[in-house]
């Protein structure tokens, strides 16, 4: 009872409290951000990315508000995503630094919070933030970063292109591997059936590095203990289809994604022509 009522005290706020520097507009309002030929298209660039970043930083705090007593995850799970937390917070102020070498600052663009509302889709359910917001959102960041470094590259500004190269893009490939590594240890927690070894194989996926980039990841710890890991990846298709509204469009970055343990069958099924 004592759990409970502590439980009842800890609610995390409806909305993070945001800073009133950028203007909030519908995403159909927003301007083309250009392909990085020009100065002005540089800087919208940068700062639809710093602005995505501001966002990946309360969403990291707010999953272990919302879900980490609530969902009664390990302690590995808070470190985790408070790690996620300090990457998203260093990604904001190295591009706001950009943003302010080429004249400019936060808050000169107006901007949408798309992110925030499949944050409020999935704020029912642990397994679909993770999906969502970690297995669609940050895996489709790894899609289009390579895209992004080039425009940078092209339009003469190394300083942001390495920023992005060497710091935000390999990070975020940890931050999908999170997402994938909790939907695991979730499903086999509360879906999988009771079998010999399945808290060992809990306690494996809980001290799973985030940063293993391509050694053992979270598929190849429940195919050690016998979990069928097709079920888990048909569970995913089934929560993306009933939680993200948009649609997944290939080119994909495959090679990024299986850094991260993310490999094609997870998300080919799902893609549309």
């Amino acid at each position: 009872q004592q759990q409970q009522q502590q439980q009842q005290r800890l609610v995390a706020p409806a909305k993070p409290c945001r800073s009133d520097l950028v203007e909030i507009v519908d995403p159909r309002k927003i301007k083309p951000l250009g392909k990085g030929g020009s100065l002005k298209s540089r800087m919208a660039i940068c700062h639809s990315l710093a602005h995505i970043e501001s966002w990946a930083i309360d969403l990291s705090w707010d999953i272990i508000a919302r879900f980490g007593i609530s969902q009664s995850m390990p302690f590995g799970f808070v470190c985790d995503f408070a790690r996620v937390a300090l990457d998203e917070a260093s990604h904001f102020e190295r591009l706001a630094e950009r943003l302010k070498a080429m004249g400019g600052s936060y808050g000169d663009f107006p901007a949408h919070d798309g992110l925030w509302e499949s944050a409020v889709e999935t704020s029912e359910s642990l397994m679909a933030r993770l999906a969502i917001e970690h297995m669609v959102h940050e895996a489709r960041g790894l899609d289009v970063l390579p895209q992004t470094i080039s425009k940078f590259e092209n339009g003469g500004d190394k300083e942001t292109a390495l920023v992005l190269r060497n710091f935000v893009y390999p990070e975020e490939v940890t931050h999908c591997a999170a997402g994938l590594k909790y939907y695991c240890y979730l499903y086999v927690r509360d879906h999988a059936p009771k079998q010999d070894g399945k808290d060992t194989c809990l306690r494996e996926l809980e001290g799973l590095a985030i940063d293993s980039m391509g050694g053992t990841q979270a598929g190849d710890i429940l195919s050690k203990f016998g979990f069928n890991v097709d079920e888990v990846i048909a569970s995913f298709h089934s929560t993306v289809r009933k939680h993200f509204h948009g649609r997944l469009k290939p080119p994909f970055n495959d090679e990024a994604r299986e850094k991260a343990g993310f490999t094609k069958t997870w998300y080919e099924p799902l893609a549309t022509k």
